[in-house]
């Protein structure tokens, strides 16, 4: 993996497939960041951004490859220079003799000047007979049919995949060599080295080499990181790839744990214990069952209530953050995650008719006879839920949760 913070952002993945001989190899470099990280100018009725990337492969001092490419972005309008999710992808095939390189990186806002570099040491593997590429998360691909082509596709560089956009986490995998029956086993292993989910595929051959698309349903391996592990029925050898579930790209889940975490508001206490005390090898079918028992429409591929929870604490961390505490685990935020938009809000009146602005807040929800009342307490915008309000809050949470 690829991963570099500052000024500019970005985040990429190495892969390998074979060449059109046994002494080149096709590197993949895949690289992916926000539309907010570059600087756009007005275009016509639009707007316009240019980036550069710059990838060197050199052995000491010798520079094996060096490619440059200057891309251009454009978009209809200013609010979409300021989407946060990883909405550019560049990619690159560059054909090099397998061996032990440093591998140098550099990507470029060219309007604003802001650059970031990623150099790291690599091996680059020997394709031979009875071998298998090292898997691409993909969101669509073309498989090709000759060793002197590329395949047609668009890789998902972070290897995430979001629930409640993604239904099917999808890898392409090429096998060498192999007669047309072959097999890949495939595994994949949650954040504890649990085997989570087992499959024999079948490969398909086409020309010169063979390829599969390992499709997973999401649903059925739950959220946080996972590797996929592949290999060739009967062989010892295998080859891995990361695959990261979230409910989006501003929700950095990590582990199951986190993941529980998150849900404080959506199921109940017992509930949420009754995953967290799940063994590390039952926890893919207790969250399957969790997602079925959860999911209001259960005949499409979405949790519609999972996904809109989850929209709701992006929106809270958006509007109620506060100094030390993201905007969903405060009080106002904690309330919206729970109950959505109140159904009227705004400031009470003082006795001279003038509102206490921010001092206090009444949020209304007539679907549960509630008002809630949020006090300052010392610190400009620290709301907090009255005593009495809190009370009442907590009442319909139960009555919610039951």
């Amino acid at each position: 993996m690829l991963a570099q913070s500052g000024s500019f952002p970005f985040v990429g993945q190495l892969r390998y497939l074979a060449g059109r001989s046994a002494d080149s190899t096709l590197a993949l470099i895949t690289l992916s960041f926000a539309n907010r990280t570059l600087t756009f100018t007005g275009d016509g009725g639009g707007q316009r951004a240019n980036y550069a990337v710059t990838i060197d492969v050199t052995q000491g001092a010798t520079n094996i490859r060096h490619f440059d490419a200057h891309k251009i972005i454009r978009v209809a309008s200013f609010h979409e220079t300021q989407r946060e999710d990883e909405s550019v992808i560049f990619q690159q095939f560059l054909s090099v003799p397998p061996g032990a390189y440093s591998l140098s990186v550099s990507v470029r806002d060219e309007n604003s000047g802001n650059a970031n570099v990623q150099q790291m040491s690599v091996t680059i593997p020997r394709f031979g007979p009875r071998t298998l590429s090292t898997p691409i998360s993909i969101y669509q691909v073309k498989p090709r049919v000759r060793l002197d082509t590329v395949p047609s596709l668009i890789a998902n560089p972070r290897s995430t995949i979001v629930l409640g956009r993604d239904t099917l986490a999808g890898l392409y995998v090429e096998g060498y060599g192999l007669p047309p029956s072959a097999k890949v086993n495939v595994a994949v292993l949650n954040d504890a080295h649990v085997v989570i989910l087992h499959d024999t595929v079948n490969l398909v051959r086409q020309g010169d080499l063979s390829s599969a698309l390992l499709d997973f349903p999401v649903a059925s391996i739950g959220v946080g990181p996972v590797t996929v592990v592949t290999s060739l029925a009967g062989a010892a050898d295998s080859v891995q790839a990361p695959l990261f579930l979230s409910f989006g790209d501003e929700f950095g889940i990590t582990s199951f744990e986190e993941l529980l975490s998150y849900l404080r508001y959506f199921a109940s206490p017992q509930r949420i214990q009754l995953l967290r005390d799940a063994p590390p090898d039952q926890r893919a079918a207790m969250w399957a069952a969790f997602w079925k028992q959860t999911d209001p429409t259960p005949s499409t591929p979405d949790n519609e209530a999972l996904r809109d929870y989850f929209k709701r604490i992006s929106t809270a961390n958006s509007r109620y953050r506060e100094e030390g505490l993201p905007g969903w685990l405060t009080d106002r935020g904690k309330v919206y995650v729970t109950l959505g938009e109140p159904d009227q809000a705004g400031q009470p009146l003082g006795a001279n008719g003038s509102t206490a602005r921010g001092r206090a807040e009444i949020w209304v929800y007539t679907q549960y006879n509630l008002r809630l009342i949020y006090v300052n307490q010392g610190t400009v915008g620290h709301l907090r839920l009255s005593p009495s309000s809190r009370s009442d809050f907590e009442k319909i949470v139960r009555r919610l949760q039951q």
